[in-house]
């Protein structure tokens, strides 16, 4: 009988967080309290109504998270081709935790995505796979270039991923000085002798990269010559041990 009770509690209470979150009436704290009550709550009344919030932004957070916790994996999905962004970007990372197989090819084509925001929760997606299985779609996005490269190769090179010297290597010749400081970063780390004619021709560029001689903003001048010397002063250090 107590168990009975017990559930029939349980179930209004329930009731009551379904009609707080789905209240428009309300304010968005209480129905963020409303959503945190449904927690757990695999009807496919609540999981439509947690893919329906994945619209709002000051309900996506939450909602994502509930879609995950009840394996709602196929709404996330769906979330992760939305027209708004905001849904996008916590549908791809929610998808991430997942660390699923078969959400590579999602998170691959969301680290394109036009807005940074979702681009680099699917790079962060792809970094959560424990087992390494999405160190494929790494170093593809590490070849793209701009902000997206350091956010694939870092990780690939705390990985001790056999692929990121390669790629590192790539991006030294490429045209662009923010993917040749990062492909200087990773040849200093991981790179051998025989780097060290690329990184010399490198050191003669004193270009800096930022405004002027000023930097980025508050941020001094990142030069490439500087970079390129003490990446040389690492393999140096290394073949000398």
């Amino acid at each position: 009988m107590r168990i009975a009770l017990l559930l029939v509690l349980a179930g209004r209470l329930m009731a009551g967080a379904f009609e707080t979150f789905t209240d428009n009436s309300l304010n968005y704290t209480q129905r963020v309290e409303g959503c945190l009550g449904l927690r757990g709550n695999k009807s496919a009344e609540v999981l439509d109504a947690m893919r329906a919030a994945m619209e709002n932004s000051h309900l996506q957070a939450c909602a994502g998270a509930n879609l995950r916790m009840a394996g709602a994996a196929e709404r996330l999905v769906d979330a992760a081709s939305s027209a708004d962004a905001g849904a996008r970007a916590v549908a791809v990372r929610e998808l991430g935790t997942m660390q699923r197989a078969e959400f590579l090819p999602v998170l691959r084509q969301a680290a394109e995505d036009a807005e940074l925001i979702v681009a680099s929760n699917a790079v962060e997606g792809l970094v959560r796979y424990e087992d390494h299985a999405s160190a494929p779609q790494l170093r593809e996005i590490a070849l793209l270039g701009g902000v997206m490269t350091p956010l694939a190769l870092d990780p690939l090179t705390d990985w001790g991923d056999a692929a990121a010297i390669g790629i590192a290597r790539k991006l030294l010749v490429r045209q662009e000085p923010g993917d040749q400081l990062v492909g200087i970063r990773v040849v200093g780390l991981l790179g051998d002798a025989s780097d060290l004619p690329s990184l010399r021709e490198l050191a003669k560029n004193d270009m800096a990269m930022g405004n002027g001689s000023r930097g980025f903003g508050l941020m001094p001048a990142i030069s490439l010559a500087r970079a390129a010397k003490t990446a040389m002063e690492g393999i140096e250090r290394r073949a000398g041990k």
